[in-house]
This record gives C-alpha cells, structure tokens and sequence, in this order.
C-alpha cells in the first residue's frame, strides 16, 4: 500500500473515531456549509482513463473541508490481479483534506471541476451524516463492477438515498451504446481500445441507460432538476490542464496496421502459425474469464467467433500435416469469420479490429487453397 494511500486511510479512521466517539453523531453544519460533486479528470494510468468522481463537504465556519473518495483499493491485496479478474475485488471510501485531494490532482496534473448541489440545509447535514455512516459502518465497502458499481454510481446511490427520490438519471446519450461511449476516453492509448474492444462482451453492446463515468454524471447533473429547480449550479473549475494526448511510435493505429500488414507480405509459414496460435490462444482466454469472471462485462463475447479457439485445433493439423483437416478446419474458421463479420456491421469496433479480420481471412484463405484437394483431370 503507497504512503498516499495508506495516509488517507489512516485520517479516514481517524475521522470515524471523531465521529464514533467525540460526538452523539457527525459535526452540525453550519448554514454556510457547501455540497458539491467533484469531477476529474482524466489521467494516463489505465485506472484513471475515465476521470473520477468525488464528494466534497465545505463548512468554513466548522473548519471543516473534506472529500469522500469511492475509488480506493489497496495494491497489496492478496492475488490483486485474480481478484480483479474474477470481479470480487473490494474497493472502499476514504475521506481526506481538500487540501490532500486537490494536491494530488495538481501533482498529476489533471483538471478537477466542482458542481454545487442546490438543496436546503437539513440535507446538506443527511448527506453529511449518511457518508459518515457510510465510512464508520463499512457501507462504503462494496465489490467494484465496471458498469454497475464504481466510484460514479456509488456517489450517485448516496445522493439520491439522501434525496428520498431517484432524482439524479441518466439523462444523456442513452441512444448509444457503453462501448461508443467509452471510445472517446482511449486518445493516445490505442492498444486499450483495442483491448477493451475484444474483452468485452455483448453487455457493453448495450444502450447506455446507466450512469458510470464521471463526466456523464456531470452532464446529467447540469440538468436533473429537485424541487422544481436545478439540482447543481454551474460547473465551477478548480483546477483546468490542457495537456495533449500521450504519443507513441508504437501506440497507435498505424503500427498495428503496420504489423499486421508485414504479416501478410512476409507470408512465412512460421510467422503465420504463430499469428494463428496468439489468436487462438487470446480465444481461450475470452472463453475462460467469461465464465470464470463475475465482470458481466466479459460474459457472452462473440468475439471469440475472430479470436477463435478452433484455430488451436488446426494448428496441431498443420503441425502433422493432414492437409484434409487443414482445409476443413480453414473452411470452418472462414465460416465463424463470416458469422462474425455480419455481427460486427452494427457495432463500434467494427474498424478497430477490421485490420485482424482481414489479416485472419487472408492466411486462412491461402491456407485453404493450398491444402485442397485437387481433383483429377480426365482426358
């Protein structure tokens, strides 16, 4: 666990012993307190890709300016990456100084924006009293899934139980799907698109009806409206960075093509086994985590009709050279190839991975042609 970490922690706990202990129930907020939703944004570090969403409670008259952060987890977990995999891993709320929190996000020089909420007094202190809850009970505590439960939806959920009433919807592009609305986030990091494009299953296919992302939480709240007025005043910018998408030779769609294309120009049989062996190889794995992962993300991915775990099976044909079984299992991969394609007419990733669906077809095709069977010619 870093040092940053573990000193938030360490103040959180801190503050529950306040609260638990120093008095009957939180701190009374005076009548200049502020509530307000905290937007940041995005970062270069893959679990920072899509922003983050916070709460900030201001009372100056208190000496009171924290932050309550649904986003921590601790690295040090035992079997982290199994745990992140499988979707049980925990996440937790922490609170923290203003001071802490902005400082962070000047250090990582992301851009944070405030959004006041504009509701009376008494539930400025129940929103108060029910994060404080949250963090002494261990409520905050919950099992991180990608689309329905984050550090977004969490802020959401203790907003609207604050509220009594399902005030905050989503409320913007809910004719599209997650995966057309998470494309924007990848500039700059070309092989996380594609990676996300081919793990993820028929679920993020789905219109996006559900708040997830910070930013679309914010433009919602730009329009939810309480009481017969609008729920948070302007955007306020705390911090603004204008920095350029990261660059990279290698991170980006030309070097894939690029690759792709000195497969098929080289046209070498080892360098094709290989090609077809990382394919089949990623099939199984797709295969694997969708049944193995509580992420439902990951469940029920056709893409595994492109990275197909057939192909294996051939391999080990052309491996022995049984040029029947060769030619049957191209054909039957070109036919799982086409299923796909006409799958693929309506979805976002279409482009993304049409450089691996021609680059399959083609080594498939020749292979195909190469072992089939000639039929005699009678004079």
């Amino acid at each position: 666990m870093n040092s940053s970490l573990l000193k938030k922690i360490v103040f959180s706990l801190l503050l529950i012993a306040t609260i638990n202990y120093g008095f009957a129930q939180s701190p009374i907020l005076s009548e200049n307190a502020r509530v307000s939703v905290l937007t940041c944004g995005i970062g270069n570090e893959s679990y920072s890709l899509f922003g983050h969403t916070a709460i900030r409670i201001s009372d100056p008259s208190q000496f009171i300016d924290l932050v309550y952060n649904y986003g921590a987890f601790d690295f040090n977990t035992p079997n982290f990456v199994a745990k992140f995999t499988k979707g049980d891993l925990q996440y937790f709320a922490v609170a923290h100084p203003y001071t802490d929190f902005i400082n962070d996000y000047t250090y990582e020089r992301r851009s944070v924006y405030e959004q006041e909420l504009h509701i009376p007094d008494s539930l400025k202190q129940k929103l108060f009293d029910n994060l404080n809850t949250s963090l002494a009970s261990g409520e905050s505590h919950y099992t991180y899934k990608f689309i329905d439960k984050n550090c977004t939806s969490m802020v959401v959920d203790i907003i609207n139980k604050t509220l009594d009433t399902t005030a905050i919807v989503k409320n913007t592009d809910t004719d599209i799907s997650y995966r057309t609305i998470l494309y924007p986030y990848f500039d700059g990091h070309f092989y996380e698109k594609l990676g996300t494009s081919i793990i993820f299953g028929k679920k993020v296919d789905q219109l996006g009806t559900k708040i997830f992302l910070p930013f679309e939480l914010n433009k919602s709240l730009k329009t939810v409206k309480f009481d017969k007025q609008l729920l948070a005043k302007e955007n306020k910018t705390l911090l603004a960075f204008n920095e350029p998408a990261p660059s990279s030779w290698w991170n980006n769609f030309y070097a894939y093509g690029l690759l792709l294309g000195f497969i098929l120009f080289m046209n070498r049989k080892i360098i094709n086994q290989i090609y077809l062996l990382l394919m089949g190889i990623l099939g199984l794995f797709f295969l694997f985590v969708g049944f193995y992962s509580s992420h439902h993300e990951l469940a029920y991915n056709y893409n595994i009709l492109l990275f197909n775990p057939a192909l294996l099976v051939m391999l080990y044909f052309w491996y022995t050279d049984k040029k029947k079984w060769i030619y049957n299992g191209s054909l039957f991969n070109l036919l799982c190839l086409v299923v796909y394609l006409f799958m693929m007419m309506n979805k976002a990733h279409l482009l993304i991975v049409s450089p691996l669906i021609i680059t399959t077809g083609v080594v498939l095709v020749k292979l195909a042609l190469k072992n089939k069977k000639k039929l005699p010619i009678i004079i």
